[in-house]
């Protein structure tokens, strides 16, 4: 038996939530999902979990579109293809970079992913706020 809760302590995760969980788990193979931000409202374990099930999705023959401002979704899908349980050539990832602010000029940056979940270009800014406080965070201050 599951624990019950009450729908006012639950948060508003299940609501935004919800509705891609429905799309990834009853699109049939061949099917295209497309889903925006699907780390609304999710605690970080929730977000590499969704990340885990997009991918999981994928390999049974949903193509899954995401765009997603999370590191926690990306590392989801980099673990899923880590653990063997989606195959890291059918991964596309794309990023993109201002080349020139004054003229507006875009740039699509295709990093592409290993056996083992990583990435063989990490440009500047691609998801790198983690690392770059860790950095910080590490670095002896003078007094």
């Amino acid at each position: 038996m599951s624990a019950k809760y009450r729908a006012t302590n639950v948060g508003f995760g299940i609501t935004y939530t919800l509705p891609v969980l429905v799309a990834l788990l009853s699109s049939p193979p061949g099917s295209l999902v497309l889903v925006e931000n699907p780390e609304a409202h999710l605690h970080p374990k929730g977000q590499v979990r969704i990340g885990q099930l997009m991918a999981l999705a994928a390999a049974s023959g949903v193509q899954v579109m995401v765009e997603t401002h999370s590191d926690h979704v990306l590392n989801g899908i980099r673990l899923a293809a880590y653990n063997r349980q989606i195959d890291h050539r059918g991964v596309r990832l794309h990023y993109f970079e201002r080349e020139n602010s004054k003229q507006g000029r875009v740039s699509v940056v295709s990093p592409s992913m290993d056996e083992n979940g990583r990435i063989d270009q990490w440009p500047e800014g691609f998801f790198d706020v983690w690392d770059k406080c860790l950095e910080a965070l590490l670095e002896p201050r003078g007094n």
